[in-house]
């Protein structure tokens, strides 16, 4: 499109923040007007790991605009203000606030919503979607007086839901209407092994289920689900994860073509039946499709960006996108790819599983078994990303299919043969940047980088839903060798390991103490390296008093004196305070404990009393008259759970619901 001046996004979501990115990836945006629409009130934000929130991220971890990326840019944006209607006719946007912009370009990246199925009742206090940071909000206040949750859906942010659930302390309950669960994703094996994981974790699952009723209690907040079968569940909240529905109301109100099932219908080159208008991600169709993954949605901002920025034909097309998926729900790994369910005529299926370990392996062949077309994982998807390779690659097995999803052999191992080498240059590697194994190749080459977390951050591989950071390692190997340089990430010189390969030969061989795995596993008579290494990690996995004969010689100076050395060679002392429970008489001796030998006492970040100046001759009376008061040593001193923070709970505070203290105390 030539002469575009004043560009419209409506949306900044993650995929309408993509598109600006896009743009200014591509240059040229500065003749550009660029405005973009946020009804929401904070900036775009990961909607693929929302659920992190309820593992303690905040809506600035998850923030994807960089301080000060639309100023720096000009970039306008209308934060808390919508679009509610367009005048194609006059090229402008009516906004919430009764603004009107005018556009040469408009892009709508709407997005979708949450469907809610229309089940009497479902208007009731206590029944929630999950889709934005303010859904986890209220969701998360009225879970705190709720004892049950119930997640209406069985499929991938259903299950992420009843992971929240779980987290917020309830008794959850997940009720599919189909007969299985993720019934896009895995067949009926699939599914019974990830319903039995699921169970084992205490989540109720209920598969075949028809909502008919949901019924509230006096005060207006549900309390039962009823079944089309007659039963019925008690419930205090309820999760509604059944689906999405296009954001399509703009496009029809200004009369754009769209689907019978709604989306705006695009081209290739993500224009509507408007050449003016763009329309990318969830609420848009194109053939006759929605693609509800991210990666898709930036792929589409790619095109559109594209096509606003040049005028030739060598713009970008979209032409559909693979819908492979890889997520760990409740702490199961599932993965999908490809043809996964042998749709493909004259394919083969060869399938692996372990009942015991909790592993399920598929995978779909061509006719002349030369070629993957598809797959699936559950129990263990670690080879999703080299799989989902040689799907989208169609290059021929360099050898036998079965090595790719049978366990390591004597001699030989999973996948031997199948490396990254083997794979073409335009192998997509990254499928939500668009990464191909070339791009991060030739950053390897050109940057020197010898480490995962630098290839990430030139090439934004990984960066994206992370399904694809395992195959980052090995061909980070492969072409650093190539280079003639070689990664020698053992721990030191005595063992020819990680230090997460002596955390396994510790646990595996039950080893209790750093000479049996020396002489096992070692060589030499070790080092200051991996001496407190292993000492760490004898103590996280045996909990073992690390001041045993056996371990004590292990330690580091302030392992070994229970003190923390300080600049001037005198120690500071932090007795563990539990949970921040402590006696009067802790207190008093902590007081006369420092007044006695002349120490400086400071209240420490994680709220303990640290008490500074100690020579090393007084730590022994020290800790004599400390552990008289019931002290112990803490933590500061090693690089391990230092404090367990928590509010007084039920015991003391009127919102309590349970008891804090006793909780951190077990923890701690």
């Amino acid at each position: 499109m030539a002469s575009v001046r004043n560009l419209v996004v409506v949306g900044n979501g993650m995929v309408g923040h993509k598109f600006i990115e896009a743009l200014v990836a591509r240059g040229g945006h500065e003749d550009l007007n660029i405005v973009t629409f946020c009804e929401e009130p904070r900036l775009a934000y990961d909607r693929v790991n929302l659920s992190k929130y309820f593992d303690g991220k905040t809506a600035d971890d998850l923030s994807m605009v960089a301080p000060g990326f639309y100023e720096q840019h000009g970039v306008q944006v209308l934060r808390g203000e919508s679009v509610v209607g367009i005048d194609r006719d006059a090229k402008q946007v009516l906004s919430s606030s009764g603004r009107r912009i005018g556009y040469d370009a408009l892009v709508l990246a709407t997005g979708s919503f949450p469907f809610v199925p229309p089940v009497p009742g479902r208007e009731a206090y206590g029944c929630f979607v999950y889709r934005t940071i303010e859904d986890l909000e209220a969701l998360t206040a009225c879970g705190k007086t709720a004892k049950t949750g119930v997640v209406v859906g069985g499929g991938l942010l259903g299950l992420e839901a009843a992971n929240a659930l779980l987290n917020l302390g309830l008794k959850t309950h997940v009720v599919e209407f189909a007969p299985r669960l993720m019934t896009l994703q895995v067949d009926d094996v699939g599914a019974t092994l990830l319903r039995q994981k699921i169970e084992s974790l205490g989540v109720v699952v209920h598969t075949s289920k028809n909502t008919t009723q949901i019924e509230a209690n006096d005060a207006g907040q549900v309390c039962r689900m009823n079944f089309a079968d007659g039963s019925c569940l008690d419930t205090d909240l309820i999760v509604f994860s059944a689906g999405i529905r296009p954001r399509d109301e703009l496009a029809k109100q200004a009369g754009l073509e769209v689907g019978p099932r709604g989306g705006v219908c695009i081209d290739s080159h993500c224009r509507t039946s408007d050449p003016n208008i763009y329309a990318i991600g969830e609420c848009a169709l194109y053939d006759g499709r929605i693609f509800g993954l991210v990666a898709p949605g930036y792929r589409m901002a790619e095109v559109a960006a594209s096509q606003i920025t040049q005028a030739d034909a060598a713009a970008e097309d979209f032409t559909g996108f693979d819908m492979s998926t890889k997520l760990k729900l409740l702490g199961v790994d599932v993965g999908s790819f490809g043809d996964a369910f042998g749709k493909t005529p004259g394919a083969h299926v060869i399938s692996f599983y372990d009942s015991v370990a909790g592993v399920y392996k598929k995978l779909v062949l061509s006719e002349d078994r030369k070629q993957l077309l598809g797959g699936m994982l559950v129990g263990d998807a670690s080879a999703y990303g080299q799989l989902l390779a040689f799907t989208q690659t169609q290059i021929a097995l360099p050898g036998a299919a079965e090595d790719l999803i049978l366990p390591a052999r004597a001699g030989g191992g999973a996948g031997s043969g199948f490396g990254p080498e083997h794979l073409p240059e335009s192998a997509i590697i990254c499928s939500c940047h668009n990464v191909t194994k070339g791009a991060i190749c030739g950053a390897i080459d050109a940057q020197g980088l010898k480490t995962v977390p630098a290839v990430k951050s030139c090439t934004k591989a990984g960066t994206g839903c992370g399904s694809c950071v395992t195959l980052l390692a090995p061909l980070l190997k492969v072409q650093l060798a190539k280079a003639g340089i070689t990664l020698d990430n053992r721990i030191c010189e005595h063992f020819a390991h990680t230090r997460q390969e002596l955390f396994h030969l510790v646990k595996v061989h039950k080893l209790k103490s750093y000479d049996e795995l020396l002489q096992r596993f070692g060589s030499g008579q070790g080092c200051e390296i991996c001496k407190p290494a292993v000492a760490s990690i004898m103590a996280s996995t045996w909990n073992e008093h690390i001041l045993d004969n056996r371990h004590v010689g292990l330690q580091d100076t302030n392992d070994r004196f229970l003190a923390n050395v300080q600049r001037d060679g005198t120690y500071s002392v932090v007795p563990r305070v539990a949970g921040g429970e402590i006696t009067p008489r802790q207190l008093v001796a902590l007081g006369q404990v420092a007044e006695k030998y002349g120490l400086y006492a400071k209240i420490t970040g994680g709220q303990r009393v640290d008490l500074f100046g100690a020579r090393l001759e007084q730590l022994p009376p020290i800790w004599e008259e400390l552990i008289a008061a019931g002290f112990e040593s803490g933590h500061a001193y090693g690089k391990a759970l230092r404090t367990v923070k928590s509010c007084v709970g039920s015991t003391w505070c009127r919102y309590g619901v349970q008891d804090s203290v006793g909780l951190a105390i077990r923890i701690e």
